[in-house]
């Protein structure tokens, strides 16, 4: 017989402790996302999903409270010129990014400057009024501004804002291995399947963070991240789908966080990105547009899909927002729309391709628009795609109509300056309107409230007319997590901030 020595009581309790103790040495906080985050650089990336990942990675210069009130982050104060054409800033000391570098008013020129500058940043347009970043002091800065802009500190506390190691980020390969200051740094990334971040010990705040590790776990079917949940593989995810509300509800080991969000989605024309996409009646025609937007019943998707927890949209600003524009929603007309298509010379059935997110709520969607425009001759194509790479088609022209939505902003300038300005980073469609320019430069240049709101009601009601993007419906923001979570919040911009939030055993 082989020997196997026993343990002694006192050795097995000790063990036993120990390795209790390792298991609870790691605390791991499992996030569930839509979709996989695009590109992790700042300057480029556009996804609500990346805006999860950077929430725990980067540092940004403001932050909003639940409020959407701005609020400190790596900037402490701040003041503006009466001229409102210089914008100082006092800077945190003691922050260290997580390759050891200093965080340093150099640190931010460095930023500023790549964001205006880089080729591809999708945060030039965001930031333009920025005219030079000129250094005060070693923790002190000044925005000097071609124009005073009443948007541009709501657009530092997002990516705009979000300050990068200089050295680590000149020497490339960003999106790889980006090195910011946030309370979690990087570890890993497998397209696909996961994001994996760790504590970063020398956080300036560390205290306010409880998770060793946190690991963003990309799931498209809204039923699959909830039965995930359920079995205990996630312990919180956005996006809980309207029809999964009751199950969430009714299950005694989870709990439901949900609040109005600022985003909405839309479906986006290509009116003159490229040559391929744009000789079409969709892009030269706008009566072709008006009558694919009078063919949609937007009240009947959100009873269809969303069991009446959504709301019909035809602008960027969600009713949550003191900048929604009283412009009512043209009811579905399918004689009307036909007429249309009649004057514009159009013979039907009219084919045309729309790129549609491949999760399965973006599909119904889909599918419910693809048989309401049947009715009015419009054969829809649809073409499922990979949100990234929607993204990414859409940035390139390749698409005549795409299905995509975006996470609103506090400030109405960050939910539509972008997508409809002539120069507007996420333009993807190259709509080019002269007056709606002046219209969102303006609204930029006042921080009068009355004047904004009456700015953006002009374009509201103009791109209505024009269409180039053919608003459907704001999204609440519905999340879903293990009843051993706590300290969660849900925010508006329906990102998870995990200041506070811990995970009992």
């Amino acid at each position: 017989m082989k020997f196997r020595p026993r343990l002694s009581a006192s050795l097995s309790a000790l063990i036993l402790l120990t390795s209790s103790g390792l298991a609870q040495a790691e605390s791991v906080l499992r996030i569930g996302l839509g979709s996989d985050p695009d590109q992790l650089d700042p300057a480029t990336a556009r996804t609500y999903y990346g805006r999860f990942v950077f929430g725990a990675l980067c540092d940004r210069l403001v932050d909003v409270d639940q409020h959407l009130a701005i609020v400190p982050g790596l900037a402490t104060d701040w003041s503006s010129s009466a001229d409102g054409k210089t914008l100082s800033m006092n800077l945190r000391q003691g922050v260290v990014f997580h390759d050891g570098e200093k965080f340093d008013a150099n640190a931010v020129k460095y930023n500023l400057e790549r964001y205006l500058t880089q080729s591809g940043s999708l945060r030039k347009s965001e930031i333009s009024s920025i005219e030079s970043v000129e250094v005060t002091g070693p923790y002190s800065v000044k925005l000097h501004l071609k124009n005073a802009d009443a948007a541009l500190l709501m657009q530092l506390t997002d990516r705009a804002g979000a300050m990068m190691a200089p050295e680590a980020t000149a020497k490339g390969n960003v999106a790889a291995h980006p090195v910011c200051s946030g309370p979690y740094e990087f570890v890993s990334r497998v397209q696909q399947d996961r994001i994996v971040l760790k504590r970063f010990d020398q956080y300036w705040n560390k205290d306010a963070y409880h998770f060793d590790k946190i690991i963003f776990l990309p799931i498209p079917d809204a039923s699959v991240r909830l039965a995930n949940l359920q079995a205990g593989d996630l312990d919180i995810t956005e996006g809980i789908a309207a029809t999964d509300v009751k199950t969430v509800k009714s299950d005694n080991k989870l709990t439901l966080a949900s609040v109005t969000g600022l985003g909405y989605m839309g479906l986006t024309v290509n009116m003159a990105n490229g040559s391929t996409n744009t000789a079409t009646p969709l892009a030269k025609e706008i009566k072709v547009r008006q009558a694919l937007s009078l063919a949609i019943d937007r009240d009947a998707i959100n009873q269809v899909v969303f069991l009446g927890q959504y709301t019909p949209a035809n602008q960027p600003f969600s009713p949550v927002s003191p900048y929604h524009a009283d412009v009512p929603i043209s009811a579905r007309n399918i004689d009307k729309a036909k007429a249309l298509l009649a004057e514009a010379g159009v013979k039907t059935p009219l084919t045309i391709t729309m790129l549609v997110p491949n999760n399965p709520t973006a599909q119904q969607v889909a599918q419910v628009i693809q048989a309401m425009v049947s009715e009015a001759g419009i054969n829809l194509n649809l073409q499922m795609t990979e949100f990234a790479t929607l993204l990414d088609k859409q940035q390139h022209g390749d698409f005549q109509l795409s299905m995509s939505g975006w996470s609103g902003r506090p400030d109405p300038d960050g939910s539509i300056y972008s997508f409809l300005s002539s120069k507007g980073g996420l333009n993807d469609g190259r709509y080019s309107n002269p007056q709606v320019d002046q219209w969102l430069l303006d609204a930029r240049q006042t921080s009068d409230v009355a004047q904004r709101k009456a700015l953006y009601k002009n374009v509201v009601e103009q791109e209505n007319i024009d269409l180039p993007l053919l608003y459907l419906y704001f999204e609440p923001r519905i999340f879903g997590m293990s009843k051993k979570v706590a300290g969660f919040t849900p925010y508006p911009d329906g990102l998870i901030r995990l200041q506070g939030m811990t995970l009992t055993q």
